[in-house]
């Protein structure tokens, strides 16, 4: 039996949800179903999810949640996030157990990736 008070699933915004997939599927290597041009599911990612078409996306200056992903190398993650074209927002910075940096996908949406 499943509990229903557990997160099950992320739905993004996304200025562009095509560059957002091939963002993702190049650099972190999730796979994507394409359910029309405005919504993309992703898996592979650790917790399902999808981007939706939108105006306005998750920053942290806007106050949106901050998506955090899990590193084992964060020199070479943020290496391979620069490489694909995403904007550094915030440089690798320490913090209680571990360091972390902070960028925006080219759908616009503010992320994280974090190592110990």
């Amino acid at each position: 039996m499943t509990r229903p008070d557990k997160i099950n699933y992320l739905e993004l915004p996304s200025l562009n949800p095509q560059a957002s997939k091939a963002f993702f599927s190049a650099v972190f290597g999730w796979s994507f179903v394409d359910y029309g041009p405005d919504y993309l599911a992703f898996f592979d990612a650790g917790l399902e999810g999808g981007f939706y078409r939108a105006p306005q996306v998750a920053t942290t200056a806007q106050g949106g949640v901050l998506v955090v992903l899990k590193s084992d190398n964060l020199e070479q993650s943020l290496a391979a996030v620069e490489a694909a074209g995403a904007a550094i927002t915030k440089a690798i910075f320490s913090f209680p157990g571990g360091r972390r940096f902070q960028f925006l996908e080219p759908g616009g949406n503010e992320l994280a990736v974090w190592a110990e």
